[in-house]
């Protein structure tokens, strides 16, 4: 008996050798990612470039599944079961990045950290601390404003600047310190001194007495930063000529290992 083809159209291979419905579906939850979460079918059909009977079919599919809801305005946003889905997938990530992260403690002796920029606030989600008796410590999980942290400078540094004033706009810039941000202008300074610099600085600006040295991930499948934090006294100017070079190649190396198809090295 022949074999029907009634799923060809959907289970079309695309060139390399993956399925390329599920391609599609992929890359209209991320585009409603970027986009904010909540999108129109048009918004969907102009930036793909797929035409609307196609992009009505797969989110159908995706409402079906969970991973997509159907607002009353007709919009589509993304579904409460990818939450499940992104715990588990940063829980993972931060074991990933610990091997990493060991050799920062190794090479600086500080406490290193990994963070990602959730919405509007970062969130660490691995660390090695430091084997120094007087050291720093972040509880993974937990939630801090991007402003007043090395790694929110390093995670936004190449976001645009009207996207920056948004989201400060959202979240407000309150002192943590003294020597905290507190303006969008100053703010937006800083993220220019990232750039130029290739790292982002926490002069005691979360917390009074440490300095963070922080670099961002590139081209990590979801915005990522790893830093090293410690006591001002240690973490000097002529520290961080030392230190900086050691957290710029190690975010190389765990970029590498991110993008690859099989596991992830151990150093």
């Amino acid at each position: 008996m022949p074999t029907s083809s009634a799923s060809t159209t959907d289970a079309a291979k695309s060139n390399g050798g993956g399925v390329q419905s599920l391609e599609r579906a992929f890359d209209l939850l991320e585009r409603m990612a970027d986009a904010g979460g909540e999108v129109g079918l048009s918004e969907l059909s102009a930036s793909s470039g797929l035409p609307l009977p196609t992009i009505h079919r797969l989110m159908r599919t995706l409402v079906a599944c969970g991973y997509v809801r159907q607002q009353a305005n007709r919009r589509y946003a993304l579904g409460p079961r990818l939450i499940r889905l992104g715990e588990s997938a940063a829980r993972l990530l931060g074991t990933w990045a610990r091997p990493y992260l060991a050799r920062l403690v190794e090479e600086t002796g500080e406490t290193a950290n990994m963070a990602l920029l959730d919405g509007d606030e970062i969130v660490y989600v691995a660390q090695v601390p430091s084997k120094h008796s007087m050291r720093m410590f972040t509880e993974v999980g937990r939630r801090v404003l991007p402003h007043s942290t090395g790694v929110g400078k390093a995670l936004l540094a190449n976001t645009p600047d009207d996207e920056v004033r948004a989201l400060l706009s959202r979240t407000g810039m309150p002192a943590a310190t003294d020597r905290t941000i507190t303006t969008p202008e100053g703010f937006l300074a800083a993220l220019q001194d990232v750039r130029r610099d290739g790292y982002a600085v926490d002069d005691n600006e979360q917390e009074m007495g440490v300095r963070c040295l922080a670099v961002s991930v590139p081209n990590s499948p979801t915005a990522a930063a790893i830093s090293i934090s410690g006591p001002a006294g240690r973490v000097t100017e002529a520290a961080t000529d030392k230190i900086v070079p050691v957290l710029q190649q190690v975010a190389v190396e765990l970029s590498e290992a991110l993008a690859s198809s099989g596991p992830v090295a151990q150093i």
